[in-house]
C-alpha cells in the first residue's frame, strides 16, 4: 500500500472525503517528523514508537572494489513495534470486523473549520503580506540597479 492507496483507505472513514483524509494523514506524518528530526521519541500506544538513534563512525566496505572506506557518524530513524501490533502481525490477536457500526466517526467539518480560521488563518495572513512586501522590495532593488 502507498501513499496514495492510504489516503483512499481513509477517505473511506471520513465519509468519502479524501481531501480531509489527505490532510490528516499529512499532519500526522509531519508531527512525527519534525518531532523525530528534533531528537524527541513519539510513542503512540499499542502500534510503536519512532525514535532519532546515532549510528557511530565505523569502516565499511565498497562492495565493487573490496577497498575499506570510513563512514560518518549520522542519525537514523528507528521504528520499535508495539505489543498489539506485534500481536495482530503474528496472528495471536484478530481485529474486529471494520463495519460502519465500529467504525469510528470523524470531526465535524464546521468543527474542523472552526479550528482552522481561529489560529492558522491568523497567522497565515502576515505571513503573506511579509513575503509580498519583501518581493516587492526585491524587484524594486533590480530596478534602481
Amino acid at each position: 500500500m502507498n501513499k496514495s492507496e492510504l489516503i483512499d483507505a481513509l477517505a473511506a472513514r471520513y465519509e468519502g472525503n479524501r481531501k480531509q483524509a489527505a490532510h490528516a494523514l499529512e499532519s500526522v506524518l509531519d508531527t512525527i517528523t519534525r518531532e523525530v528530526a528534533k531528537g524527541e521519541k513519539v510513542a503512540i500506544t499499542g502500534f510503536g514508537s519512532f525514535e532519532k538513534a546515532v549510528r557511530n563512525a565505523r569502516w565499511v566496505r565498497n562492495p565493487q572494489t573490496g577497498e575499506r572506506i570510513k563512514s560518518k557518524k549520522k542519525s537514523v530513524p528507528k521504528f520499535s513495534a508495539g505489543k498489539e501490533l506485534k500481536d495482530v502481525i503474528s496472528g495471536a490477536k484478530k481485529l474486529p470486523k471494520l463495519t460502519a457500526a465500529t467504525m469510528p466517526k470523524p470531526p465535524g467539518v464546521r468543527a474542523v473549520a472552526g479550528a482552522v480560521t481561529g489560529t492558522a488563518a491568523k497567522k497565515a495572513a502576515p505571513a503573506k503580506t511579509t513575503a509580498s512586501k519583501s518581493t516587492s522590495s526585491g524587484t524594486a532593488a533590480k530596478k534602481t540597479t
